[in-house]
């Protein structure tokens, strides 16, 4: 699994990787790049826009610019506006790779200590959540171009591998390989057919 060209551990975000990380995201939702796209998107797509105020959060959290508190309050003031009208929970803090996309907004929860990879996309009602207890106490990984279908829930300390598609309303419990498809509760192997019809625009031309 990769999280893409974010910023290292231990020093601050470059503007350069939190352009880039939201460059890749709009490539991914849109297909297009550039200030025309950008600001289509931030006025037609609540999905978008809230995924530029979650990347913008973390830039400046982790940034060693003048002021920095001042931004991080009224980007994080901003950004819970958003969880509450669109119905989205990701701390800003969470691990994620470059090319996330949100398919659908509402109900969508993601625990601050899981980690996503690169190109996942997530549905409405999905949860990526802790287990307190249990063989599988922990938080989720989950790999890169991953799509999780709507209502699905990943819980606990499993890791989702790479270009693996979830299905609709599975509840994943156990580690899935890569290239899997999931579907029921608890999530079974359905095929090996992967992800690859659903996590599209991955190629993010000259970002």
């Amino acid at each position: 699994m990769s999280i893409g060209r974010e910023c290292k551990q231990g020093r601050p975000m470059r503007f350069s990787e939190y352009k880039f990380l939201v460059k890749s995201d709009l490539y991914r939702y849109s297909g297009k790049r550039g200030t025309a796209a950008f600001l289509r998107q931030m006025r037609i797509n609540p999905c978008f826009k809230y995924s530029y105020w979650m990347r913008t959060c973390a830039f400046l959290k982790q940034s060693n610019i003048w002021c920095r508190s001042i931004f991080v309050w009224i980007a994080g003031h901003i950004l819970r506006h958003y969880d509450y009208k669109y119905g989205i929970s990701i701390p800003y803090s969470i691990k994620i790779g470059s090319g996330f996309v949100i398919g659908h907004f509402g109900g969508i929860v993601v625990n601050n200590k899981a980690v996503i990879g690169k190109n996942c996309t997530i549905t409405q009602g999905v949860t990526v959540g802790k287990a307190n207890r249990g063989r599988n106490k922990g938080y989720p990984t989950i790999g890169d171009n991953v799509y999780i279908g709507p209502g699905a829930k990943v819980i606990g300390n499993v890791r989702v591998g790479d270009n693996v598609a979830i299905g609709a309303n599975c509840v994943v419990t156990r580690d899935v390989p890569d290239n899997a498809v999931v579907a029921g509760v608890p999530g079974e192997v359905i095929s090996y057919e992967g992800s690859k019809d659903y996590v599209k625009r991955t190629d993010y031309p000259d970002l």
